[in-house]
């Protein structure tokens, strides 16, 4: 969009500009295109797209806990993710809007070849085992070092990752909070949160934690603007058409 000016007296014009108000003064052009620009850049809200990952044994509660965070439901009936599926959730994080896009990835292993397509461009990762069962705790190893190799983040020694113990509701507990932490503690200080998709317990604190520790890569995420990408404004007067008359 271009805003031309035509010689007169002075006198102030007054842009409506993506709905900001603007008051220009012709006096003094390159400071009113300032003061435009810089409502402009207020009033556009920039929105951060941050693609998260979870990742675990199959049983272990991921499809639940993300269902609990989104859409605040939980269902008894078990029914295994095949291949993947995501959901997205906006929220608000230090005064930034973010859009959460959560992958929830099949923990069968002859899924686990499908890793690459979804891995990449992950901005943080989740990893999830069942506080009942040691095997799913014991292989979170292999799923974050699989993780790693699949995904190729440009940092991985400072990927941030967060580890879920889940069902904790349940009574029948195989790994204690001591054991969980030090794992966590041995892999560059790790977060580690207990929750119950179950009873809704630390699912939303896990997930804020996620958004923040991934906000922190600023140069790893995308960000976008809701509106058009540039408005062009000028001071340039049209040349006049030369005639011989």
């Amino acid at each position: 969009m271009e805003v031309h000016e035509s010689p007169g007296l002075y006198q102030p014009l007054l842009l409506v500009v993506l709905g900001v108000h603007v008051v220009r003064d012709r006096a003094d052009p390159e400071l009113s295109v300032v003061a435009i620009w810089c409502s402009f850049a207020m009033s556009s809200r920039k929105k951060v797209l941050l693609k998260v990952i979870i990742l675990g044994e199959s049983g272990v509660g991921k499809t639940s806990l993300m269902n609990q965070y989104v859409n605040k439901k939980f269902s008894n009936q078990y029914k295994a993710t095949i291949g993947a599926d995501f959901l997205t959730k906006e929220v608000m994080v230090d005064d930034r809007l973010v859009t959460m896009q959560i992958w929830d990835t099949a923990g069968q292993e002859r899924f686990q070849s499908l890793g690459v397509a979804f891995y990449r461009g992950a901005d943080c990762c989740v990893l999830v085992f069942d506080v009942t069962v040691p095997g799913s705790f014991k292989a979170l190893e292999s799923w974050r070092d699989e993780f790693l190799i699949q995904a190729s983040p440009r940092d991985p020694e400072n990927f941030p990752f967060v580890v879920i113990g889940n069902k904790v509701d349940l009574d029948n507990r195989g790994v204690s909070t001591k054991r969980a932490q030090g794992w966590c503690q041995s892999k560059n200080g790790i977060p580690y949160f207990e929750t119950s998709a179950k009873e809704a317990l630390n699912v939303e604190q896990a997930f804020q934690t996620v958004a923040k520790n991934a906000l922190a890569q600023e140069t790893d995420v995308e960000l976008y603007n809701e509106f058009p990408d540039q408005i062009k404004l000028t001071n340039e007067q049209k040349p006049r058409s030369q005639g011989c008359c």
